[in-house]
C-alpha cells in the first residue's frame, strides 16, 4: 500500500484537476484566429505529462490546438533531424539534450528566444541557473520545462543500525567520504558498503564542476584530480564497490540500493519515481531518504548538477508567436504545477511547485528540502563539440577507475587528447 493510498491518489486527482480548472478560469489568448501548433515528442504512451500539460493550455486557449508528432525515443533526434533538414515546419521542437541543442542553433533550424523573453518579461532566474546554461553566444534557443537534478539516496535502516544521524542537505564530499567509511561493514557476501558510484563518468566529474569555476569542455582537466583521488581511495579501502566488478556484471546501482548493500548513493531525481515503483511491487521493504547532493568546501549548498529538457521554435514554423505562448506556458510556473502533480520534477522548483510533487504518493517526506537548489550546472555544457569531449572523457574514466593508469597519468592523457583531437 503505497503512503498516501486511495485517499492520497484522489487528493492528486483533485490537485490536478484544480490546476486544469484554474487555468480555464484565468483564460489567455482567446477570441482570435485558430491556431494549430505541431509539436514533436517521445514515447506519449508512456509519458503521461505531454498531453496533461497540453490539456491544460488548451482549456486556457480554446482558439489553439497542439498535435503531438510522437517519435520513439531512441531513434527521436535522428527523425528530428531528418525532418529540419527537409524543411518540416512543426512549430515547437522539444530539445532532448545538448548535442542535440547544439546541432539544432548551429544549423540555424532553432530560433533565439531573446526578444520574445524580453517582451514577456519572463524572470530566468526562476530556471536556478538552467537558462544560463542554455545560453549560447549571449543567445537562448529554448526555455527549460524539465531538469532532473542529482540528489543523495539513503537506506536508512544502514543507518539506523549503525547508530549514525542521516545524511543533511548541507554536506561536504569531505564529511560524505569520511561517513562513507563509517558506515561500511562486514565482508564478502554480507558487505555493506558505506556509499555506492555508479560506472557512469559523470558520477565522479560532476562534483568537479559544482563551483562554476571548470566546467567539463577544458584545456587543463587538473581540476579533476581531487575528486578521482577522493573516490579511487574509497574504491582501494573498499568502501565503495569495485568499477571493474561493476563493469564486468553490468551490475545496475538499482539493485545494488534495492538490496540493501550500499548505505548511500548520489544519483539523479528520476530515480525517485523508480524506487517508489519498486516498494510498491514489494521489491524492498526498509525506509528509505533523500538529501541535497553533497557539495564542495566554499560552494553553497543546493548547487548540483543536473540535465534538462526543453522547447524550442523551429525557423520554418509560420506560428512563431502562437508557439512561445504555448512554451512559455508549458515551461512556466503553471506547466510546472501540472507535471509536479504527475510526479516530474519541472525545471521551476518554487516551494510550491515542489509542495505538488511531495504530495504524489510514495515521495519521501525530505523531498521537499532536498528537491530545491539554489545553482544547476549541466552534466555537458553547451559546445559545439561536446560530443567528441564526452568520448574522451568517458574512455580516460574508464582506465582510471580500472587502474589501468593512475589518476595523474589520465588526466595527462585527457589533456593530450583534448588538445590533439579537438584543438578548439
Amino acid at each position: 500500500m503505497s503512503v498516501l493510498g486511495v485517499q492520497g491518489k484522489w487528493k492528486i486527482s483533485v490537485t490536478l484537476l484544480s490546476l486544469l480548472l484554474v487555468f480555464a478560469v484565468m483564460g489567455g489568448v482567446s477570441a482570435q484566429d485558430q491556431v494549430h501548433l505541431r509539436m514533436t515528442v517521445w514515447d506519449t504512451a508512456t509519458t503521461p505529462y505531454w498531453q496533461a500539460v497540453v490539456d491544460a493550455y488548451q482549456a486556457q486557449n480554446p482558439n489553439v490546438t497542439v498535435e503531438l508528432i510522437d517519435i520513439a525515443s531512441a531513434e527521436y533526434q535522428d527523425v528530428v533531424n531528418v525532418m529540419l533538414s527537409g524543411g518540416d515546419d512543426v512549430d515547437v521542437i522539444t530539445v532532448k539534450d545538448i548535442p542535440g541543442y547544439s546541432a539544432m542553433l548551429t544549423r540555424g533550424q532553432i530560433i533565439p528566444l531573446n526578444e520574445y523573453i524580453e517582451a514577456a518579461d519572463i524572470d530566468l532566474s526562476l530556471y536556478s541557473g538552467a537558462a544560463e546554461e542554455l545560453t549560447y553566444e549571449d543567445a537562448l534557443y529554448a526555455l527549460p520545462f524539465r531538469s532532473d537534478i542529482w540528489i543523495l539516496y539513503y537506506n536508512k535502516a544502514i543507518f539506523d543500525a549503525a547508530g549514525l544521524p542521516y545524511p543533511t542537505n548541507d554536506m561536504t564530499w569531505n564529511e560524505f567520504d569520511a561517513l562513507a567509511r563509517q558506515l561500511a561493514s562486514g565482508s564478502g557476501a554480507d558487505r555493506v558498503y558505506g556509499a555506492h558510484f555508479h560506472v557512469w563518468r559523470s558520477t565522479v566529474q560532476l562534483p568537479t564542476v559544482q563551483d562554476g569555476e571548470n566546467i567539463v569542455i577544458a584545456e587543463d582537466y587538473s581540476f579533476m584530480a581531487p575528486t578521482y583521488n577522493m573516490i579511487t581511495s574509497l574504491q582501494a579501502d573498499q568502501i565503495i564497490m569495485d568499477y571493474g566488478e561493476l563493469k564486468a556484471g553490468s551490475i545496475h546501482y538499482s539493485g545494488v540500493f534495492k538490496n540493501s548493500q550500499v548505505a548511500m548513493l548520489p544519483m539523479g531525481s528520476w530515480f525517485i519515481g523508480s524506487l517508489i515503483a519498486a516498494q510498491k511491487a514489494g521489491e524492498f521493504d526498509f525506509s528509505w531518504g533523500v538529501a541535497r547532493y553533497p557539495h564542495p568546501e566554499g560552494v553553497e549548498a543546493g548547487t548540483t548538477a543536473g540535465t534538462l529538457t526543453s522547447l524550442a521554435i523551429n525557423t520554418a514554423s509560420a506560428n512563431k508567436d502562437a508557439a512561445f505562448n504555448f512554451i512559455q506556458f508549458y515551461s512556466g510556473v503553471e506547466g510546472a504545477q501540472v507535471l509536479a502533480a504527475l510526479g516530474n520534477l519541472p525545471a521551476i522548483r518554487t516551494p510550491e511547485v515542489l509542495e505538488v510533487f511531495a504530495a504524489v504518493a510514495g515521495v519521501p517526506v525530505e523531498a521537499q528540502e532536498a528537491l530545491q537548489t539554489t545553482t544547476v550546472r549541466l552534466e555537458l555544457p553547451m559546445h559545439p563539440n561536446v560530443g567528441a569531449y564526452e568520448q574522451i572523457l568517458n574512455q580516460e574514466h574508464e582506465l582510471i577507475m580500472t587502474n589501468s593508469v593512475t589518476v595523474e597519468e589520465g588526466i595527462a592523457e585527457i589533456n593530450r587528447r583534448v588538445a590533439e583531437e579537438i584543438g578548439d
